[in-house]
Order: C-alpha cells, then structure tokens, then sequence
C-alpha cells in the first residue's frame, strides 16, 4: 500500500515554488510517499513568450529546488516544467525521488493546439516508467491520455500506475470526467490526472482531478479550486481487477494490424 498526494494548484501565478513546497509538507504529514503536481507546475503553463525565458535544462535550478523539497520532507516529488535541451524546448515532467535523485524525465509527445506548438517541440519516447514501493509508474502529460494508443502502450509495457499531469481547461470537462476512467479501465491500471486550476492570462482550468482505478472506481475527486487530495493505492488491486476484466488478453491484435495494413 503507497499513500499518494496529487496537488491541484497553485490557483495563482506567485510563490509557485513555494507553493509546491508548502503542499509537500502536507502530503508528508498525511504519510504521502509521494506528491504529484500538475502540468507545467513549475513555471506556469499558458505564459506566452515567458516559456523561452523560464525554459532551463532537466538538471537545472528547479531541479535544484525540488530536489531540496523532496528531501527536506521524504516525499518524491512528479513536476512540470519548460526543459530547454539542444536548443529545443520541450514540454516535460520530472520525477525526483525522496532523497533528491531523479528518476524519470519525460516530453509531451502530443502537443494540444497553438498553446503547444507555439512553443514546444514533441518528445519522441512514449513510454517512459520508474518504479515506487514495488508499483511500476508511468507517466503522460494532459494531451498525450487522450490518445488510447498512448495509455495501451503503457499497459503492454507493464505500467500499473499511469501518472498524468494535465492543463484541461474548459469546455473540456469531459476528460476529467469521462475519458480519464475509461483509459483506467479499458486499459486495467490506476489512472492519476492531476489538473491545474483558476485561471492564467484568459485561460479557464477546470480542475477536477483525479484518481481512478483499473475497476473504474474513483479513489480519489478534486472540485474546481485548489485542493491536496490523498489516498492509499494498492498494488495488489491491479492483479485482481486484470483476474477479473480480461480485456488485455482477449484483444486480437491479429485483426488489428491486419485492418491496419489493409
């Protein structure tokens, strides 16, 4: 059993470092393992031309910054950030563990609309996983779970927890609310989508994170403003629930290539 904290916010554009820091302090003290924070959490999402001017390389000062935070509370710590990497910036999310080494970086590999492309260039790994507590994590970024391809590839791949940090703004509340429970079950594995929330530069987030298991059940439900949800996550609940819906193995991946080629 690993508790889990998912962070939705901050809901303002200030302290946001501090903000996360403030928030692993409490994820901690609810005996979280680990804090999860939305989207481009570090630096703000939609900030126009600020996204070059705040892009920095995966090892750089917010790698710092929540490297001391996940040590000064135990807590590993998921972020979002502009990486700036062979002249590139890209769109990624970083886990550091609880004693400050990271484990994971990964680039959105589905940009969302100008507010990507204008500033962004596609990763091009789709799976990308770390291991906590005995569960193997994956991780996506907003856009990239609404591609059922995407979360499918992390089932064949053996993700058993599936971590999205999102920017789902509205009228898109069908996601949070639909999309995001349907990839948990389709594809037998938890589903954590942690939303921004409040609104940056004329752009509406619509909060509503949440956390959703292989059997559909929701763990775990955000509202619309700033919010700590924490919650326990079973491992063992994965093995059970693919006993019990066998969709991954009664796929036929004959047919599909075959339509595929046809």
């Amino acid at each position: 059993m690993t508790t889990v904290s998912l962070f939705q916010g901050p809901d303002s554009p200030d302290g946001i470092v501090d903000a996360i820091d403030a928030a692993a302090r409490a994820a901690a003290a609810a005996g979280a393992r680990i804090l999860v924070c939305p989207e481009m959490s570090a630096t703000g999402y939609n900030i126009g031309h600020l996204i070059v001017e705040r892009a920095e390389p995966a090892d750089g000062p917010i790698a710092a910054a929540m490297a001391d935070i996940a040590r000064a509370n135990d807590t590993a710590i998921v972020y979002g950030y502009p990486e700036l990497a062979d002249g590139a910036v890209y769109n990624s999310v970083r886990v550091i563990d609880r004693d400050g080494t990271a484990l994971l970086n990964y680039r959105k590999t589905h940009l969302f609309g100008d507010l990507d492309r204008d500033h962004f260039t596609p990763g091009d790994t789709l799976v990308a996983q770390f291991d906590l507590d005995g569960i193997r994590c994956g991780v996506l970024v907003c856009y990239d779970v609404e591609f059922p391809e995407a979360v499918r590839a992390h089932a064949d791949s053996g993700t058993e927890w599936l971590i999205v940090p999102t920017g789902l703004m509205t009228p898109y509340d069908l996601v949070a609310t639909q999309v995001v429970p349907a990839r948990a079950y389709e594809s037998q594995m938890f589903v954590t989508y942690v939303n921004r929330c409040g609104v940056e530069n004329g752009l509406e987030y619509v909060g509503l994170t949440c956390a959703i298991a292989p059997d559909g059940t929701e763990l775990a439900r955000a509202g619309r403003g700033e919010q700590l949800l924490t919650f326990d996550l079973d491992p063992a609940v994965v093995a059970s629930s693919r006993g019990v819906n066998t969709h991954l193995d009664d796929r036929r991946p004959d047919l599909y290539e075959q339509e595929r080629t046809r």
